[in-house]
């Protein structure tokens, strides 16, 4: 008898069902092969993964498996165990997490590796192991965490290395993994982003060879990318350098788990049921016993709650190096308007005959938001109410939301038809300085011109937020542009934002060279100015804390047909009935014109209440399924959407 779980993304089908394995399939359908078998209910074949064999098939009649798709065990134990609990946790589908961990299968691909010998297990040679040592040397507690299997939270050194175009963080968390490869057990290395991949990729060459690094990104073609997952599967441990889902990689004997930039969102999973990075690793290392490294130039109010309360351990370095952080305003008699001011200007001009000089803004294009020439009024879409933004001057305005055309734009409220540009984004900051400094070099970096690193020649670098390349050797001057306009956003975690935004800038400057804030005072300044991002976090844990605001609490989203959530909702007070009567805001009712009424509510508990709130909400996302399978068909709107479940979201929206 064969247990399987179904690849299938209903929420009913999230269990295992037993299947008889015919006489001639007894070799091949072995525990993690993927194989194909009847659906019951619906009279079709479904893929699914054998997750256990028994001998005892028992009296009652059973399916036989129809094929066994490959008989390579893709689904080893222990990733289904984190599977099964990072689902669990999260009130998701395991079927779901393993989508993310498993990649398609490729025949040709697993040919080439079925006809391969099995991979030697990599050495590190001697002066790189020592060069490893040494390096993580350098925070006193780190090596004893890493041999203990520890849980580490680790502020990286804000300095980018002197002989390659990478951050000395890359450098850092290669040399762990170098280390932990050097004591025959596997790395998983896990960025928010391709950039970040490459900084790591670089840094580990100068430890391992490449061979004994793996790649873990949706980059790769797809025999590439399910080779890769093939070599994960051998006994030779490895290092597997990726993204988000790089957490689920089922490398041998995983030795250490990091994760670099955990606050970054890019490690937030979109698709269901929506698990960070951070959490995923944290489940890992409960079941491995590995070591687990949060790394990155801030440190998130989630790792701060866990260093408070004594689950992970800080390992500061025996001596931290700070950017020379310059608070720049406009000073007494210079235009109160002027984006960029004269202190910062001259350090720019300076700079610029040593080298590249790094200039941050808030968003791309040219001019990112008009408003009206004569009311000052932000200019809108007379179709979607959408914000009109500009490609280049004299353009016709254009829309953010729909991207029509406003060729006869009138402003209804004063009726002029004049538009003023409000902001510059990077194409316009560019041509500004442009001619601000003459015969220097412009270069554009953000979603639209990407760059992951620039020559060391003397250059005007604008980037975006998030977009800035790499310079050899470090920038010789950086300024920090639009920082009111960024802290002005509606988010409950601006402040946070902006200073990993700042801080990962900033970490660009080359040893002694300024980095200029530009127009920006209060606390984030601060931290900043004094490089002390862990306090800046342990101010807001406690300010959201009397708030029950995460992280303090866990907070889950339920949304989907009013009815459905109202349901759902009460069900949850009867399975937990202690939970807070003020837990549960909401529900919000939003009836859009030809629909049937939806609902979100929001939910706070403690960390305590959290196997109990998810079992509860995973039942009722089940029984709605069954229940919508069940009804009728009936006449006019029906719910366009099934009940969905969140949990830990960051920053409640309602």
């Amino acid at each position: 008898m064969a247990r399987v779980l179904f690849e299938s993304p209903l929420p009913q089908l999230d269990r295992l069902f037993d299947y008889a394995i015919p006489s001639q399939l007894a070799e091949q359908a072995n525990p993690g092969v993927r194989v194909r078998v009847p659906l019951r209910t619906a009279g079709r074949l479904v893929d699914a993964y054998i997750v256990e064999v028994d001998d005892d098939a028992g009296e009652r009649p059973l399916s036989e498996v129809e094929a066994v798709v490959s008989p390579v065990p893709v689904l080893t134990p222990g990733l289904y165990a984190l599977a099964r609990r990072v689902a669990d946790r999260a009130a998701g589908s395991a079927a779901d997490i393993l989508r993310l961990a498993i990649p398609k299968r490729m025949v040709r691909a697993e040919k080439t590796w079925a006809a391969s010998p099995a991979p030697d297990a990599p050495q590190v040679s001697a002066p790189s192991l020592a060069r490893a040592e040494a390096l993580v040397g350098g925070f006193p507690a780190l090596r004893g965490l890493l041999d203990a299997g520890g849980r580490i939270a680790l502020d990286a050194p804000p300095r980018p290395a002197t002989d390659l175009a990478v951050g000395e963080w890359a450098i850092v968390l290669a040399a762990a993994a170098a280390r932990t490869l050097a004591r025959g057990r596997s790395a998983i290395l896990v960025v928010p982003d391709y950039r970040d991949q490459a900084q790591l990729t670089a840094a580990l060459a100068t430890f391992v060879d490449a061979a004994a690094v793996v790649r873990h990104d949706a980059d790769q073609s797809g025999p590439a990318r399910y080779g890769q997952f093939l070599r994960t599967l051998s006994d030779a441990p490895c290092i597997v350098v990726g993204r988000r889902s790089a957490v689920y990689a089922a490398a041998h004997d995983v030795g250490l788990v990091a994760i670099w930039d955990d606050g970054d969102s890019l490690l937030s999973e979109q698709l269901s049921p929506g698990v960070h990075a951070r959490d995923a690793a944290l489940v890992r290392q409960e079941l491995e016993g590995s070591a687990l490294l949060f790394a990155g130039h801030t440190r998130t109010t989630e790792v701060q709650r866990l260093v408070e309360i004594g689950f992970v351990h800080e390992a500061p370095a025996a001596r931290r190096p700070s950017p020379r952080i310059v608070l720049s305003a406009t000073r007494e008699g210079e235009n109160r308007g002027s984006r960029v001011p004269s202190a910062a200007f001259a350090a720019a001009r300076e700079a610029l005959q040593h080298g590249p000089v790094l200039v941050q803004v808030a968003r791309p294009g040219y001019a990112p938001s008009l408003t009206c020439g004569e009311c000052r009024r932000p200019a809108r879409c007379l179709h979607c109410t959408g914000p009109l933004r500009a490609a280049r001057p004299g353009a016709v305005p254009v829309c953010a939301w729909c991207g029509r055309s406003a060729h006869s734009w009138t402003c209804p409220h004063c009726q002029s038809t004049k538009v003023r540009m409000s902001s510059s984004g990077s194409e316009r900051t560019a041509d500004e300085l442009g001619r601000a400094f003459a015969n220097t070099r412009v270069i554009v970096s953000d979603g639209a011109h990407p760059l992951s690193e620039v020559d060391g020649r003397p250059a005007l670098v604008i980037a975006t937020r998030g977009a800035e390349p790499v310079a050899p050797g470090g920038y010789r001057a950086v300024i920090l542009l639009d920082g009111e306009r960024m802290l002005q956003a509606e988010a409950l975690r601006i402040g946070e934002h902006c200073l990993r935004w700042w801080s990962n800038a900033a970490a660009l400057a080359a040893p002694g060279a300024p980095v200029h804030l530009v127009g920006v005072a209060g606390p984030v300044a601060r931290a900043l100015a004094t490089w002390t991002q862990p306090a800046y976090a342990r101010a807001e844990l406690a300010d959201r804390a009397p708030l029950h605001m995460p992280p303090a609490v866990r907070l889950a989203t339920v949304e989907g047909a009013a009815k459905s959530v109202d349901t759902a909702l009460a069900t949850l007070r009867t399975d937990v009935p202690t939970l807070d009567a003020a837990a549960i805001l909401g529900p919000v009712v939003a009836t859009e014109a030809g629909s049937a009424p939806e609902s979100r509510a929001l939910v706070r508990f403690d960390y305590p209440h959290g196997r109990a709130v998810a079992e509860s909400l995973r039942a009722s996302v089940i029984a709605d399924a069954l229940r919508a399978r069940r009804l009728p068909r009936e006449r006019g709107p029906r719910p366009r959407n099934t009940l969905k479940v969140r949990l830990d979201v960051a920053e409640p929206d309602l």
